[in-house]
């Protein structure tokens, strides 16, 4: 019984800590704007990204070659979206109050994979620069 008592403890303290983690990332890459070139090839009009854009933005991030600091983070951020996705059907209907808070944070979701395309974009025409100034 004690086992099973600590086991949960255990759990509950970890998924509070990625979760801490998680929204720690998003803030960080909110801070960031996202240039014109990225918002053209994403469609993205103005600073507000919607939380259903995520998965396709993603998408293209996948399609960028790595900068190569950011793999654990978009994995950390797939994982939370997953979460959050899970908590968003179980708990709009009940509490709109929840369902408000998750499309803030799937939002933020999606604004931080368009960032980190923008990231990919950038370094991917860093690497570009420096193959042409080599040849």
């Amino acid at each position: 019984m004690i086992a099973s008592l600590i086991l949960v403890v255990s759990i509950a303290a970890l998924l509070q800590f990625f979760i801490s983690y998680c929204r720690a990332i998003l803030a960080a890459y909110r801070k960031v704007e996202i240039s014109a070139e990225t918002r053209e090839v994403t469609g993205i009009e103005n600073a507000h990204v919607d939380g259903s854009e995520f998965q396709r933005l993603l998408q293209l991030v996948r399609l960028c070659p790595e900068a190569g600091d950011d793999g654990l983070e978009i994995r950390a951020v797939r994982t939370y979206y997953a979460i959050l996705n899970a908590v968003r059907m179980f708990f709009r209907p009940v509490a709109p109050a929840v369902g408000s808070w998750v499309e803030q944070e799937r939002a933020s979701c999606a604004y931080f994979a368009a960032v980190a395309l923008d990231r990919r974009i950038a370094h991917s025409r860093e690497m570009m620069a420096q193959l042409a100034g080599r040849s």
